[in-house]
């Protein structure tokens, strides 16, 4: 099956075959040329070479890839809301693509332009081991490809040849297998690695999408196929697989740590790097790194978690991000920060034991019970000098006041009667104010709260000595 697919990129069998040979070259004047060292690291090279072409490919798949996140909610709504009409339905997708400029076939740019070198490269493979010349590859060439073996095993064999087939090239099939079988486990190994550090750390945790959930069952899926796929490829061909994954490892780590998803783990950890870097340098000096900043501020209000949280470290730092990506020192942001950014913490009471809580429970009665005594010594001093002048004032009253003679004497047997009055009253008022002075007594003694004292000092008649009304007020 591979065979025939090989065979309909013949077309480019002669420039992956030239390209080989141009590094075969190279590395065999280094290391002889019929090693496994020099046709190996000639496969290696040709990986090297067609990643590097593909890397404006792949930066486009990651935007391409983001774009489609982000565009997840609203393409769910969309098959939502035309659920029952496919046409229009494929209407509003092409519709939101076209406004949006995402183009849902970038993401598999970069394998699909890697799939016509990878079957030149299996087409290549094959011809040297049913010792047929292609390519650039010449009689001399194929003798030497033949004989270099990677490990014990010749480039052109696969994990289920036979024994006759790989006896005839100088190895052994368990040699083979051996090798084989820890490339196809490396390849899948690192397949995996790969698909799980961008779905753990490089995804926008706040989005949860069916697209979200695909990836992660693919994430278990394509180690499985390649496993199996594995085991139909020539050793050489297994060295460009292994090699092409890792360098697509690389390449992922690389975007994690300095390209990382909005609202993601790794972006959270980028941030954090590039907040220490700016408060201890005070600036950024990298145009990517200030180009981020620019792309934070102008979000304003919408700007993530992550994004909020790398605002407020600047501001807290005294640094004040601008919208051309550099930083300004701004102490009036450093003192807003420094008020109102962090949270008022709740003091969590002391323990205490429970004759402790009684022993404080005690002594703040006493104290309510002594501030209620002192209020009342202040209240009865404060109302004496009331009482005398008044008394004062009204002798003056009588002296001035000016009646006919005919009615002083009633006015004295009047002022008399009141003289009884009041010597009576200023008895019962001296009773009673022994009786007010006796009251914050029982109520220490009785133990009652303060709030029911002191309502009981003011409810009585007023303390001191008390003069009769005069018979003009009546």
């Amino acid at each position: 099956m591979f065979d025939s697919i090989a065979s309909l990129f013949s077309f480019i069998t002669w420039p992956v075959s030239w390209v080989i040979v141009q590094f075969h070259s190279l590395y065999g004047a280094i290391f002889g040329p019929d090693t496994g060292w020099a046709w190996g690291l000639s496969i290696v090279s040709l990986v090297v070479l067609i990643r590097i072409c593909l890397v404006p490919l792949f930066v486009k798949q990651i935007k391409s890839t983001r774009n489609m996140q982000v565009l997840q909610p609203k393409m769910k709504a969309i098959q939502e809301r035309y659920k029952n009409d496919k046409q229009r339905q494929s209407e509003e997708m092409m519709k939101l693509y076209k406004e949006t400029g995402t183009n849902p076939l970038s993401s598999c740019l970069p394998i699909i332009a890697q799939s016509p070198f990878f079957f030149a490269l299996y087409h290549v493979l094959a011809g040297i081991a049913n010792n047929t010349k292609i390519g650039a590859i010449n009689s001399s060439l194929l003798d030497s490809a033949q004989k270099a073996h990677i490990f014990g095993a010749p480039l052109s064999v696969k994990f289920l040849d036979n024994a006759d087939k790989v006896a005839a090239l100088g190895a052994s099939l368990t040699t083979v297998r051996i090798v084989a079988g820890i490339m196809i486990l490396m390849m899948s190994a690192s397949q995996f690695y790969t698909q799980r550090q961008l779905m753990t750390k490089n995804v926008d945790i706040t989005v949860k999408t069916p697209y979200m959930q695909q990836q992660k069952m693919l994430m278990y899926v394509f180690p499985l196929i390649f496993m199996g796929m594995g085991i139909n490829f020539p050793v050489g061909v297994l060295v460009y697989w292994l090699t092409t994954n890792v360098w697509t490892m690389g390449q992922q780590m690389y975007v994690i740590n300095q390209n990382p998803t909005p609202g993601s783990k790794a972006q959270d950890a980028f941030l954090q790097r590039l907040l220490k870097t700016a408060t201890t340098h005070g600036q950024v000096r990298s145009r990517r790194k200030r180009k981020m900043i620019a792309t934070i501020v102008g979000k304003g209000p919408d700007r993530n978690d992550n994004e909020r949280k790398f605002v407020t470290g600047l501001a807290k730092a005294g640094l004040a991000p601008q919208a051309d990506g550099s930083l300004v020192k701004s102490e009036t942001v450093a003192a807003e920060a420094g008020v109102g950014g962090g949270q008022a913490r709740r003091q969590q009471p002391k323990r205490q034991s429970k004759s402790q809580r009684q022993a404080s429970g005690i002594a703040t009665t006493h104290t309510a019970v002594a501030e209620t005594e002192t209020e009342t010594e202040a209240e009865a001093q404060a109302a004496e000098p009331t009482t005398l002048e008044k008394g004062g004032e009204q002798p003056k009253k009588q002296g001035s006041s000016k009646q006919a003679p005919a009615k002083q004497a009633p006015s004295k047997q009047t002022s008399a009667k009141h003289g009884g009055q009041a010597k009576s009253g200023q008895a019962k008022s001296g009773q009673q104010g022994k009786q007010q002075g006796q009251q914050p007594a029982r109520s220490k003694a009785s133990g009652k709260p303060a709030a029911a004292r002191s309502g009981q000092a003011k409810s009585g008649q007023r303390k001191g000595q008390q003069r009769p009304k005069h018979p003009s007020k009546k």
